[in-house]
């Protein structure tokens, strides 16, 4: 039997892509995409688009790499209460609120309507606390009306 053997190759070039940042130095940074790709004849060819990856970019400034912002901190404090009547309207700027009922039922009203928290269970509302939802709002009150009811209402808000 006779044959060859060898390898097969296309032209094919290769791509690499990454996000950079123009800095214009007047106070404006601009994110962009910057693709590399390697031609048939080895040589690097870089393009810039928007990030969108189609429309072209045109460097206005200093490139280099997009710097992450620091996310501002606040502090934030954790309240509670035990076997007190609670509600959100009453506490400005909440991004958290767990119940707990250790005995009887609790009632609790949402927008949705009310249910009934029997003794065992645990209920928990939250926001991530960026931007948009940065705190609860809406109707939520917390109510223990049942006799011999025991329960906890834990939340945080920022300072």
């Amino acid at each position: 039997m006779a044959g060859t053997s060898g390898s097969v190759s296309t032209a094919a070039p290769d791509r690499e892509f990454e996000i950079l940042c123009d800095d214009d130095g007047a106070g404006s940074v601009t994110a962009f995409l910057r693709r590399y790709s390697v031609d048939v004849s080895g040589a690097v060819v870089p393009v810039d688009t928007e990030l969108d990856g189609v429309t072209p970019y045109t460097v206005a400034g200093t490139v280099g790499r997009c710097q992450q912002l620091p996310v501002p901190q606040r502090p934030v404090i954790v309240h509670g209460v035990q076997n007190t009547n609670w509600s959100l309207a009453t506490s400005a700027g909440t991004q958290s609120v767990t119940l707990m009922v250790l005995g009887g039922s609790v009632t609790v009203t949402t927008a949705e309507g009310t249910i009934t928290a029997p003794a065992g269970a645990t209920l928990t509302w939250s926001v991530d606390g960026d931007g948009v939802d940065s705190e609860l709002t809406g109707t939520l009150t917390i109510n223990g009306t049942a006799p011999a009811a025991s329960w906890l209402v834990l939340w945080t808000s920022q300072a």
